[in-house]
Order: C-alpha cells, then structure tokens, then sequence
C-alpha cells in the first residue's frame, strides 16, 4: 500500500510516518511512505531524519494547494492521511489568512485530486475546536460545529468540505477530531514544549486569565494509534472523535510542569486572556473505542517522559527558540 502523508515533517504527522517505517501498524509492514510538506516555520527535516535513506520513503517539499504538483506526485497513492494544517490559534487572531487558505482551499485542492487520481481513502485529521466550548459533559461527533477562533474555523471549514465529497462524490473520506496533544518533537510554541523550555532557561511562563480553562491530553503516539484504527477498521463518511482521557485546567497543567522541572509558581506570569479563548473542551470516545480504540499513555508518565526529552534534545528546540525569539540567544 502506498500512503500519501502531507504535513509529514511536522509534530503528528512525522510521529505517523516514523512509525509507518518501523512497521508499528500491523498489516503495513512495507508499506510505501510519500511525505508532502511546504516546511514552513512548524514543519522540519530532522523530524524526519531517522527516514532519510530509508528505501520505502520519498520526500516532496511543496504545499497541498498547488494542483499542478499533486497532479505530479499523487497518482498511484492508495491513501492520503491529511495532518497538512495551519494550527496555533494566537497565530489564527493574528492573521487567518493563512489558516484559510492551508486549511479551507489546501484541503479542497487535495480532495480534488484525490478524486481526480483514484485514491481509495483520505482521512482528515481535525480537532476537537470544531466544537467550540462546552461547560458539561462530553462532544459526541453529531454535535453541531461551532468553532470560536479563525483556526477552528478553517478546520470545521475543511471538515465540511470533506463531508461533502463523501455526500457528492461517494468518496471514502474520514475525518478524525482529537483532543489536545502533547509528545516529543513537538514545535515550541504550544504550552508543554513552551513551558518546559521556557523553565529550563529560567524564564517565566504566560498563564492566560485565571487558568481555570480545561484540555483533554492526548499523547501523540495514542493519537496516530486512533488515526490508524480509523484507516483500518472506520467507515466512509464517518467522524471519530480521539482522546486521550485525561482532563485538566490550565492551573492543573502548569503545576504539573513546575513540579517536573523543579521551578515555583514564580515563576509564572499571568497574562490578559485570549481574545474568544474557548473554556472547556471534552470529547466523546465512545465510538472509536467500539473500534478497539484505547489511550495506552498514562498522563503523568507521559508528561515526565516529555520533559526528559526535551532535557535531552536541546539540539532540537534550542535553535527552533532562537529562530522565533532571537531575545533568548
């Protein structure tokens, strides 16, 4: 089987690629692994370095959107997992253009030639912002999208999209919502590689309004275990949501953090809060747990083994910091 990955270089979607290659998945041992990536800001070669060379993987830098390229490189693919995605939501209230045009027409423009060119399955891998914010309970995947920030927005948007193939054009699309990740590799400026690499440099960590906002972990590993079970065991036309179980406040967190690398709660500075900031998020799982779908990551180990990580990979983010925040040199 041939997969077509985009956005393979980034956090996720290289977590899916590496362990494609190392054949983790049964049933895919050998299979073949095209990774199409623009490399913008989130996206990095030495994600990917322990495929390089390897005999089943081919890299493509370029951008979903460009139809003459995917004219040029998808035909003969058998599946396209599509992680391609604009996704920290301060950068969407700063500017959404981008957000739209990866997010809504990079989508549309790999729907189509994935139509065009025969591909048997496309999952879309989307969020839980797609919802919105909820005070009780838990999403099911019926319920209405009411995304709060111009990135949750692109994303329902690319959503519908997908659906709409399905619904027009019988094609096998599935989309996949997850709850908050958090791994090794991960780009440092979401708020667990932010944190802790802010803390190992004795800098203060920005905690927005009162912290009482919750998120539901999800270890990245667990994620593309879900994401596979849906390619394998999923239906056209069907939404799963993918958790990791755990709820927390932003409070919850950050002490979590402090604790793990040993730094006081002086060292946090609370800031204004997020313009449309959603309060809670929560997901229902039932349905890909019918699959078999189980979070195997336990938070608490998960999170320490994140944090040893980034211990010892400061080759990894130290430049990554440097490029985006030269003050820090």
């Amino acid at each position: 089987m041939r997969f077509f990955v985009t956005g393979g270089a980034g956090f996720i979607g290289s977590h899916y690629v590496r362990a494609l290659l190392r054949s983790v998945y049964p049933g895919r041992e050998g299979a073949d692994v095209t990774v199409l990536d623009r490399l913008t800001y989130a996206g990095n070669l030495a994600n990917l370095a322990s495929a390089a060379g390897h005999p089943q993987f081919t890299f493509v830098r370029g951008d979903i959107a460009d139809g003459s390229l995917l004219k040029e490189v998808l035909p003969g693919h058998d599946v396209i997992v599509n992680f391609a995605a604009e996704s920290h939501v301060d950068r969407s209230i700063d500017d959404a253009g981008d957000f739209v045009v990866t997010n809504v027409l990079g989508t549309q423009r790999l729907l189509q030639a994935a139509l065009e060119y025969g591909v048997r399955t496309f999952v879309q891998v989307s969020t839980d912002e797609v919802y919105g914010s909820i005070d009780d309970g838990a999403w099911p995947e019926t319920e209405p999208l009411l995304p709060n920030s111009p990135y949750s927005a692109s994303k329902a948007g690319a959503d519908l999209l997908c659906r709409a193939f399905h619904r027009t054009y019988g094609m096998d699309v599935r989309i996949t919502r997850c709850s908050n990740n958090y791994g090794p590799w991960q780009y440092p400026e979401k708020i667990i590689p932010l944190f802790i690499t802010s803390l190992f440099d004795g800098r203060k960590v920005p905690l927005y309004g009162d912290g009482q906002n919750v998120r539901e972990w999800l270890h990245v590993e667990d994620h593309c275990r879900g994401i596979q079970l849906v390619l394998e065991k999923g239906s056209a036309g069907e939404t799963y949501n993918i958790g990791g179980g755990t709820e927390l406040t932003n409070l919850e967190l950050v002490g979590g953090l402090l604790k793990a690398v040993g730094a006081g709660w002086d060292m946090v500075e609370y800031v204004a809060d997020r313009p449309g900031h959603d309060r809670r998020y929560s997901i229902d799982t039932t349905k890909i747990r019918g699959l078999g779908y189980r979070p195997e990551v336990d938070f608490d180990d998960g999170l320490a083994a994140v944090v040893r990580w980034y211990a010892d990979n400061e080759d990894f983010w130290r430049p990554l910091i440097e490029a985006a925040y030269p003050a820090v040199r």
